[in-house]
C-alpha cells in the first residue's frame, strides 16, 4: 500500500485533492491490517463498519462540507470505549463488552471525520510498561520480534510503527504513550491532564490518566489535538480552555529558548548509546540557538515509589466495580454472592490488575492510609512543585524516556524491575505535565532510541514545536522496520 507511511497532512491534501477516496484508504489500511495479524495489534477490526465511516467521510469531500481530517484513519486503544467495536481494556472482565456510547475522545475524532480502523491491543487496564499482560495475547514491536513495544499503549505504537494506521490515540497515566514511541520510533504526545476529556475511559488511576496520540511525527500530533481536546462538562476534570491551533508556532523558530537537562538523569545507568543520541539532539538545539541549562530534580527520583502507591490505590477503587454483579465477567459456578464476587474477579483479571489491586487496598486499608497514601500525595505535591519551580527558568525539559532501548520479552519478569522501567516518565505524570517523546537515534542492537521533551502545563504547542524543529532536520522518524 503506498499510503501505509505517509503524514496526517498529505493524507488530508490527497483527499481533499480527491488523488485518493476514504474509502480507498480504509480498504488499504483493512488490507495491512489483516496482512500482519501475528503482530496482534488489533482486538477488533470490523471492516463494514471502518466502510461505513468512510463512505460517510466521502459523500461530505463530495459536497464540500469536509474539515481537514475528513476521511484519515485513525485507531483507538482499547481503553476507550465506542458503540460500533468492543471495548475489553485487553481483560477478560470485559470479554465482548459493547459500549452503548461513544468515549468523548472518540466521538470529538468521529465529528471531524476521521475514519475508524479498529481497537487496539494494550497492557490489561492499561497496567503495564511492555504489553506482555493483555489477556488476549502480547503485541509484537515490529523492529525486533524478541522486543516488547512498551506499553501500555503497546499495540497503538505498533500500528503506526508497521504502517498499519497513520494515527492512532493512546493513554498515559505513568508514561504508556511515551515510553511505547521511544521502543518503536514513533513520536507520541501527551497532554497536559485534564486538556482531553476522560469521559469514556475505561479508568485505571483517575487522577493520573491521559488521552494522547501517537503518529509518524509531531506535525501529525499537532494537526489533530486540536480536533481531541477541549471541555467536556461531563467530565469534573476536564480544563475549560479556548480552542487552540497546536501547528501555530511549527515554524517557529527555537533560538531563545531555554531547554532544561537534568544531569542527574543522564549518568550512571543510562545506556551510552541513548546519552550519545540524547546529547546530539541537544547540541542540534545549541547549534539553532537554544540555550541548555544544566538542571536539578531531586524530588523526582521519588517518582517510581509514590507513582505506585497513588496509581494502585486508585485502581483499587476503580476495579472494585467490577464484581460479577453488574457488569463484566461473572463466574459460570457458585455458591452464594460472596462466592461469585470471588471467583468472578479472580476469573477475570489477570495477574497485574490483581497486584495492583491488593496493593492499592493495603495503602489504603486502617492504619496504613496515612503512613503511605498521604505520604505519597504530600511527596507528589513537591514533585510537581519542583516543575513547576522549574519552569520559571526553562521553557522545556529534555531528557531520556528510559535507560535503554525495547528490553526482551520477560526480561522484566519481576515487577519491581517492570516499574522501575518508567523511572523516567513518571515524575510527569504526577505533575500532569505535557510531554512529547520522539526518536532520535538507532542503537546499534537495531531498536529505536527516544528522547523525551516535558513543559510547563498547557505548553503543548511549544513541545511541537521544538520536535518538529528536530524532526524537520533529521530523518529518524522517517526509519522504517524491515518487513514493513
Amino acid at each position: 500500500m503506498e499510503n501505509a507511511f505517509v503524514s496526517v497532512a498529505e493524507l488530508s491534501r490527497r483527499l481533499m485533492n480527491r488523488e485518493v477516496s476514504a474509502v480507498e484508504l480504509a480498504r488499504g489500511y483493512l488490507e495491512r491490517i489483516e496482512a500482519h495479524k501475528s503482530l496482534n495489534a488489533f482486538l477488533d477490526v470490523r471492516p463494514e463498519e471502518t466502510l461505513k465511516q468512510a463512505e460517510a467521510a466521502d459523500r461530505l469531500i463530495a459536497e464540500g462540507k469536509a474539515g481537514p481530517l475528513a476521511g484519515v484513519p485513525i485507531a483507538h486503544k482499547d481503553i476507550f470505549v465506542t458503540k460500533e467495536w468492543a471495548s475489553t481494556a485487553a481483560s477478560r472482565m470485559l470479554e465482548g463488552y459493547m459500549s452503548p456510547f461513544d468515549a468523548t475522545v472518540v466521538r470529538q475524532l468521529k465529528a471531524a471525520g476521521m475514519v475508524c480502523l479498529g481497537k487496539l491491543n494494550c497492557d490489561e487496564f492499561a497496567m503495564g510498561s511492555g504489553n506482555e499482560n493483555s489477556a488476549y495475547g502480547r503485541v509484537g514491536n515490529p523492529w525486533d520480534a524478541n522486543a516488547v513495544p512498551g506499553g501500555s499503549s503497546g499495540g497503538s505504537a505498533a500500528a503506526v510503527a508497521a504502517g498499519l494506521a497513520p494515527i492512532v490515540t493512546g493513554t498515559d497515566t505513568g508514561g504508556s504513550i511515551r515510553e511505547p514511541a521511544s521502543f518503536t520510533g514513533v513520536t507520541g504526545m501527551k497532554p497536559t491532564y485534564g486538556r482531553p476529556s476522560r469521559l469514556g475511559m475505561i479508568a485505571f488511576a483517575s487522577s493520573l490518566d491521559t488521552a494522547g496520540l501517537l503518529a509518524h511525527s509531531a506535525e501529525d500530533c499537532a494537526l489533530v489535538l486540536g480536533s481531541m481536546v477541549g471541555h467536556d462538562p461531563w467530565d469534573s476534570t476536564s480544563v475549560d480552555m479556548p480552542a487552540e491551533d497546536f501547528t501555530r508556532d511549527l515554524e517557529k523558530p527555537v533560538k531563545g529558548m531555554r531547554i532544561g537537562v537534568p544531569r542527574s538523569w543522564m549518568g550512571e545507568g543510562l545506556d551510552a548509546e541513548v546519552r550519545a543520541s540524547i546529547d546530539a539532539a541537544l547540541d542540534f538545539y545549541r547549534r539553532e540557538g537554544a540555550e541548555i541549562v544544566d538542571i536539578e530534580l531531586p524530588m523526582a527520583k521519588l517518582g517510581v515509589p509514590v507513582y505506585y502507591v497513588v496509581a494502585c490505590a486508585e485502581a483499587s477503587t476503580n476495579l472494585s466495580r467490577y464484581d460479577g454483579v453488574r457488569y463484566g465477567h461473572r463466574a459460570a459456578e457458585y455458591t452464594d454472592i460472596e462466592s461469585m464476587m470471588k471467583r468472578s474477579r479472580d476469573e477475570g483479571f489477570g495477574a497485574e490488575p490483581k497486584r495492583r489491586i491488593m496493593i492499592g487496598t493495603y495503602v489504603l486499608s486502617h492504619g496504613y492510609y496515612d503512613a503511605y497514601y498521604l505520604k505519597a500525595q504530600r511527596v507528589r505535591r513537591l514533585i510537581a512543585q519542583e516543575f513547576h519551580e522549574t519552569f520559571r527558568r526553562v521553557d522545556a525539559i529534555a531528557c531520556p524516556v528510559s535507560t535503554g532501548t525495547a528490553y526482551d520479552f520477560g526480561a522484566n519478569a519481576d515487577p519491581v524491575s517492570a516499574y522501575l522501567s518508567d523511572l523516567y516518565t513518571v515524575p510527569a505524570s504526577l505533575a500532569g505535565l505535557p510531554g512529547v517523546a520522539m526518536p532520535c537515534g538507532i542503537h546499534s542492537n537495531g531498536r529505536p532510541i527516544g528522547l523525551q521533551l516535558l513543559g510547563e502545563h498547557f505548553t503543548e504547542a511549544r513541545l511541537l514545536q521544538l520536535a518538529h524543529a528536530w524532526q524537520r532536520a533529521t530523518d529518524w522518524h522517517q526509519r522504517r522496520p524491515a518487513g514493513y
